[in-house]
């Protein structure tokens, strides 16, 4: 199977869209779309919806193609869209991912399957190839998506080499979310030849990153701060990039100091004046009434906002 290589690939800032639930906790495509028009005016160079900050795995195979659709539907180019697809039934992977390729979405970013731990490089190997060659489309971009903090399934260096090296252009890159910016620079030096994207999971990374050959960040507070950390895409190379790096790092620690994806969620309903979004999913709960006043206070202090928005 050879990949489209005509096929332009994604650069930039990514948001790992957050979800809105309505009262009953059902998804919300009408919220969800609004707040994706909001991040592509507002610096995001594609949405990374179904990822961790997403609450995808608080949500089913069905509810996600329902909102992916909806999404397109709405206007959304779906080759801004890289959508997470790695489950843990390799059914489910091949669906989410077999769809996403049909509606043309530019790459999908794929968990490995996380439920059983100390799994060797082997089995994983056979999860992602199993689902690539079941999709069986030369238009598929696959992102591996390591962040062992969270799914303690790590992929290794051996096991991208291996990838890449069976399927070159379709194993198109990475999103590193280990916190680790020592891996991350290892997997820009070993694989800077093959092309092969690094994105950095957090915009605290971003400058490194880009200064190594990234290709640019999936980050939570994309969702929140999109404007801010695309200036420092855009500008890495200018004299003021530090400056520029040192601002959206001073933001995501003011986010981080609470639990983050009820954070991004408090943020958004204060600053779009729309309560709703306070909503998660079990076993997550919304911020305090202390947390949000002591956070949103802390952030405007700072000077941010979130211009559009509301």
């Amino acid at each position: 199977m050879k990949p489209n290589t005509a096929q332009k690939r994604i650069e930039g800032v990514l948001a790992p869209v957050i979800t809105p639930f309505r009262k009953d906790l059902s998804p919300d495509a009408d919220r969800f779309a609004r707040h994706c028009r909001w991040l592509m005016k507002s610096g995001c160079a594609g949405l990374a919806i179904f990822g961790t900050n997403s609450e995808a795995n608080s949500m089913s195979v069905d509810e996600k193609l329902e909102l992916l659709d909806a999404l397109v539907h709405s206007g959304i180019p779906a080759a801004a869209l890289m959508p997470g697809t790695g489950h843990c039934a390799l059914s489910d992977s091949v669906r989410m991912t077999r769809e996403a390729v049909r509606l043309g979405c530019g790459g999908v970013l794929m968990l490995p399957p996380f439920y059983y731990k100390g799994v060797s490089d082997e089995g994983l190997f056979r999860n992602f190839a199993e689902v690539i060659e079941r999709v069986g489309d030369e238009r598929l971009r696959v992102y591996l998506y390591h962040i062992p903090p969270v799914s303690n399934v790590p992929i290794s260096l051996e096991l991208i080499e291996r990838l890449i090296a069976r399927y070159p252009g379709i194993v198109a890159g990475v999103k590193d979310s280990s916190g680790d910016w020592s891996n991350t620079k290892a997997m820009l030096d070993r694989f800077k030849d093959r092309s092969f994207d690094v994105f950095a999971g957090s915009e605290v990374f971003l400058l490194d990153n880009l200064r190594h050959g990234g290709k640019g960040c999936i980050t939570a507070t994309g969702n929140v701060n999109p404007g801010a950390i695309d200036q420092v895409y855009r500008r890495w190379k200018d004299a003021d990039a530090d400056g520029l790096q040192a601002g959206i790092t001073a933001t995501r620690k003011i986010v981080q100091k609470v639990a983050m994806i009820p954070a991004l969620k408090a943020i958004v309903a204060h600053f779009g004046n729309d309560p709703q979004w306070r909503a998660v999913r079990p076993p997550l709960v919304e911020l305090t009434s202390d947390q949000e006043r002591s956070l949103v206070s802390e952030l405007k202090a700072s000077g941010f906002a979130m211009p559009g928005l509301a």
